[in-house]
């Protein structure tokens, strides 16, 4: 188990939903918090809220802009030290059918949610591989392990996530550096950035979703898939026909219906 008092943590997307949430957490387990969020209000709200819980330090970060992310990486490893656990946490999602996007709507939703975990990691992987030790954990969603309806981009850009991270831990290991990798697969989670979205299946609660994120962090766990039954997903994918397949998600579950209400956060 990775223990992680006294070690840097940064959180992209941390001033705000689970981000906020396991900040909290890796406080209380005596970590050093470090926030990237785009929203300096709530920046401030909560290094405000947290500020008798640890040492916690918020920067103003847009993700999708390279020189912002290579410039607050190089000011927090000059002020801070080398960050031990990076969570790729930052994201959006542009709830439309394709066409009813705009190119805008295409290049945001793919640089927050699939550029900017990469670009974010490249600034921080060497420093945890000069110490032998790191870990990061990105969050990707359900909606990279199976197609929806008014998600095309976005679970594009979770796709593309998950192939990236866990061939990213694959790496690691081949070359026997000590830096694990944690990909999160979640269901739809109660924070406010799927308002409106209507289902058969339980939506998560924030609090549950990050508690087992910082304990699978802990755990050193590969895959991280809420709720369980996510873990079969590419079974059936793999057993059924497409059609069937379809039919059982769609009709059955409801799961191709579930984006028909989205109304997303409203700020």
């Amino acid at each position: 188990m990775r223990n992680l008092k006294g070690k840097l943590v940064l959180i992209t997307g941390g001033a705000s939903g689970i981000g906020k949430i396991m900040g909290r957490l890796v406080l209380q387990r005596g970590a050093i918090l470090v926030i990237w969020d785009i929203n300096q209000t709530k920046i401030d709200e909560t290094l405000a809220e947290f500020s008798k819980l640890g040492s916690a330090h918020g920067f103003r970060v847009d993700v999708s802009d390279l020189n912002q992310v290579m410039a607050t990486a190089v000011l927090v490893s000059t002020t801070l030290g080398t960050v031990d656990v990076l969570i790729n946490n930052a994201g959006i999602v542009v709830g439309k059918y394709f066409q009813e996007h705009n190119s805008q709507d295409i290049l945001q939703t793919i640089n927050i949610n699939t550029t900017a975990p990469m670009l974010t990691t490249l600034q921080f992987l060497p420093g945890m591989i000069k110490q032998n030790s790191g870990h990061i954990c990105n969050i990707a969603s359900s909606a990279g392990l199976i197609s929806n309806p008014k998600m095309s981009v976005y679970a594009a850009s979770k796709w593309a996530v998950i192939g990236w991270s866990d061939s990213l831990r694959l790496e690691m290991q081949l070359l026997k550096i000590n830096v694990g990798v944690t990909t999160v697969t979640p269901y739809y989670i109660n924070t406010g950035m799927f308002d409106g979205v209507k289902s058969l299946i339980p939506i998560l609660n924030p609090e549950r979703v990050s508690r087992k994120i910082i304990r699978a962090i802990e755990n050193n766990r590969i895959i991280l898939s809420m709720p369980w039954s996510m873990h079969f997903v590419r079974f059936f994918q793999g057993l059924l026909p497409i059609c069937l397949f379809d039919w059982f998600v769609g009709k059955v579950l409801g799961i191709y219906k579930t984006m028909d209400h989205f109304e997303g956060r409203k700020s």
